[in-house]
């Protein structure tokens, strides 16, 4: 690879609208809450792999009237974030195509960059960091947060979710990204020339209703999204194998206390 060929990656989740509903469920509050007490008013922030938008408009709200400029790969999730800043009324959000490896704006452009569950499905989460500190202002703030899949548990257990967990990790990994991302973040972040890196760990908890919606989310999500797809494409899996993991899924929501954790890592540095 030479220096101007970027990567090439496959999302593993996809665009489905099963990923997409879920994805637009975050808000800023949960999913920002570490990086909010750092924003202040008239700070211009790029969040780079945006998706449908619903973290991106609390931040435009966190640092208005400064300019929020959200950045991803497909078109129609870029629509559905657009709808989602008009119906908040949020006017100072830029949405618009983007590549992380080639981001076309000027180095210094930027107080903030933030990216929420985006290293994780790179083939080269380095070289995109590098990419974030140039567009950086020097002293300018990363927020990154990240997933480790490997901490995801289940109650009650069921056996299918071992065997989603590992096709899940088989999938990733034929896509050459990492799944347990958050506990390479830091190496990452330090690697790409960040300083004064500072760890916001945390643990998701859903329970009740909201381990429910968890549940039936990934019970489509295994069936329709490019996780099932990609799993088929690659041999990892069969159809069948598919629907026992979603009916496995089908059954942890229906359950009389379903409950589901799993380890997320934040970091913030400094270019």
């Amino acid at each position: 690879m030479t220096d101007q060929q970027a990567p090439k990656d496959t999302y593993t989740h996809g665009h489905h609208q099963s990923v997409v509903q879920s994805h637009a469920r975050r808000t800023v509050e949960v999913e920002g809450a570490f990086v909010l007490p750092e924003l202040r008013a008239g700070q211009r922030l790029l969040d780079a792999g945006c998706g449908p938008g619903s973290i991106t408009v609390g931040l435009a709200r966190a640092v208005a009237p400064g300019e929020v400029v959200g950045i991803d790969l497909s078109e129609d999730v870029l629509e559905t974030a657009r709808e989602q800043a008009e119906a908040a009324g949020v006017g100072n959000v830029d949405l618009q195509i983007g590549d992380i490896y080639g981001l076309d704006f000027a180095a210094a452009s930027f107080d903030v960059v933030f990216a929420h569950q985006l290293l994780q499905h790179l083939t080269d989460p380095v070289r995109a960091l590098r990419e974030m500190r140039r567009v950086l202002r020097p002293g300018g703030l990363l927020a990154v947060r990240d997933s480790d899949y490997a901490t995801m548990s289940p109650a009650p257990k069921f056996p299918e979710f071992d065997d989603w967990l590992a096709l899940y990790h088989a999938v990733a990994y034929a896509n050459e990204a990492e799944p347990d991302a958050g506990r390479y973040l830091s190496g990452w972040v330090r690697e790409a020339g960040f300083t004064e890196v500072r760890l916001r760990p945390n643990v998701v908890a859903y329970e009740g209703a909201d381990a429910r919606v968890w549940g039936e989310t990934w019970a489509q999500r295994i069936l329709h999204s490019s996780v099932g797809s990609q799993a088929v494409e690659y041999g990892l899996a069969e159809p069948a194998d598919l629907q026992q993991i979603s009916d496995g899924w089908a059954r942890f929501a229906a359950s009389a206390a379903p409950f589901f954790m799993y380890a997320q890592m934040g970091i913030l540095a400094r270019a």
